[in-house]
This record gives C-alpha cells, structure tokens and sequence, in this order.
C-alpha cells in the first residue's frame, strides 16, 4: 500500500513537471479548454438565470374576459352567473372599467396621457383562474368563453409564459448537444497531445518495458497529466463564466428595475462549480487514457 501511494505521489509530480516544463504549450492546451467548456457552462448559468426570471415574474395562469363597450350591468351579472355556475372555473374576479381606469392612472409614464381622455377606453373585464391549469385545458375554456355574448377578448395570460417554457426546454437540448460535441474536441485535444508525449519519450517507454514495467505503470503518469491539464481548462471555464456574469450583472440588473423587476444574474453555486471542474478533469484524463493505451500496444523493445 505505502508503494503504491508513493508511486501515485511519484506519478503526479511527474505529470506536473510535464506539464511546467512546456508552459506556452501547456497554456494554449488549457486555455482552449477554458475557452470550449465556458461556451456551453455560459448557456447553462443563463438559461438557468432565465427559469428563476420565469418563475419570479409569471403567475398561476389566468384567463382575461373582456366585455364588448355595449355590455350592459344586466349583461355582467348575466356572465357573472355563468362563470359561477361553470365547472371549469376555480375562481374569477370582476374588474369594473372605472376601476381599471384608476390603475392604468398610477402606472408610471403613463398617468398624464391617460388623465387627457375625455372618456373611459377601457371595457369591464373579468380576471377567470381555472380548475384545469393544463395548457389544453386552459386554450379549451378560452375558445367557449369567447363564443359568449358580449365576450369582445378573452385572452389567455399565461401564453408567454408557456413559449418560454418551451424556449427554455430547446436552449437545454441545445446545451447539451453542444456540452457533447465540445467535449469530444476536447478529448481529442487531449489525445493529440498526450500522442506527441509518448513519441517523444518513446525511448524512454521502451527501456521501461525491458526491466518489466507494466502498461498500468507507464501509463499512471500520462492519466495525471491529461487530469490536470483538464482540472486546469476546467477552472479556467469557471473564472471565464464568473467574470462574464459580474461583467453583465449590474447592465441587467438596471434593465429588469425599469421594468418593475428586482433582478440580478446568479453564479454558479458550489454543485454546478465542482460538477464543471470534476467533469473537466475527467474529459482529459479520458482523453490521456485513450492515448496511452492505443499507442503503449505500438512500442515494443527493440
């Protein structure tokens, strides 16, 4: 046990020396590492920002009844019984037109051009929450209540929030075709550069094999240097992403409150973080161990 411990020790020196010894080489590896894994970690902290914007902002999905200007107090309490009497509907509100005038009058920007109208544009309306929250069943209530008398526009209030929804389910497919396709370069990266390792020390290997070392052997301190060398990419991904997300907070931070809302990007938390250097470091000692098992079968001692 203390011998194998000693050599892993040994191993991993070994792997760090190789990978100081060509610091411009060394950089460039990494730095490409970095670079490739941010892209799809970056899509990844902003989808994820976006799914927390989603949920701060949408509500329990709701149905908007607007009444025709004709409609009379008769016709409201006409559709004010329906409403209760109707087995798809959990609960509804009705909004009188002076009212929605009022609000409209508080809103920002707006109030002065609104206090110039000489008569109320706006219609009764009635805000509906309905039992069946199911995007089928909430588009099934909103095409009967159109059909009724003096229903002008129903419009279903939660339509955005179920494109985004959708938006969001395609950018993570998206992501992680694009984890995929990257993290194969990568370990082709790796494999590369652990390929020109072993020539150059092909004399080395072979005299290796002469006194009886084994491929696990040989091969221990290559995997080190593809698992640092990918620890390394994967830190580097981190920083890139951790200074992106500082770099745009404050820019969107100030575009969300002019819209009322109180936002600002969130990093990536401790899971997401290890998660993307451990991956990392795997990519390129996989990368290493394809290597160095392909070629260890090709050198033979002379």
């Amino acid at each position: 046990m203390k011998y194998w411990l000693s050599h892993h020790g040994q191993s991993l020196w070994l792997a760090l020396k190789r990978l100081l010894r060509n610091p411009f080489a060394s950089t460039l590896n990494i730095g490409v590492i970095g670079i490739a894994l941010s892209l799809p970690a970056g899509l990844y902290v902003l989808l994820d920002n976006l799914e927390s914007l989603s949920r701060q902002v949408s509500s329990e999905p709701q149905i908007s009844l607007f009444l025709s200007m004709q409609a009379t107090p008769a016709d409201v309490a006409q559709i004010q019984t329906r409403l209760k009497d109707h087995p798809g509907v959990r609960q509804f509100q009705f909004v009188p037109r002076d009212k929605a005038l009022r609000e409209l009058q508080k809103t920002a920007g707006i109030g002065d051009a609104v206090q110039s109208l000489t008569q109320n544009p706006l219609p009764d309306a009635f805000i509906i929450q309905a039992k069946n929250s199911s995007a089928q069943g909430l588009e099934a209530l909103r095409s009967e209540i159109s059909s009724w008398p003096n229903a002008a526009h129903v419009q279903l209030d939660s339509l955005w929030a179920q494109r985004l929804e959708a938006f969001l389910r395609l950018g993570k497919l998206v992501i992680l075709l694009l984890a995929i396709l990257l993290s194969i370069a990568l370990v082709a990266v790796t494999f590369n550069t652990i390929r020109l390792q072993i020539l150059t020390q092909r004399d080395e290997i072979e005299v290796a094999k002469l006194i009886g070392a084994t491929h696990r052997f040989i091969r221990r301190p290559f995997l080190y240097f593809g698992a640092l060398q990918g620890l390394a990419g994967g830190v580097i991904a981190w920083v890139i992403v951790a200074v992106s997300i500082e770099v745009l907070g404050k820019a969107i931070g100030d575009l969300t409150r002019l819209y009322t809302i109180s936002f600002q990007l969130s990093h990536l938390n401790m899971s997401d973080s290890g998660s993307l250097v451990l991956f990392s470091a795997w990519l390129g000692w996989l990368g290493a161990w394809l290597s160095v098992s392909r070629h260890l079968r090709q050198i033979e001692p002379r």
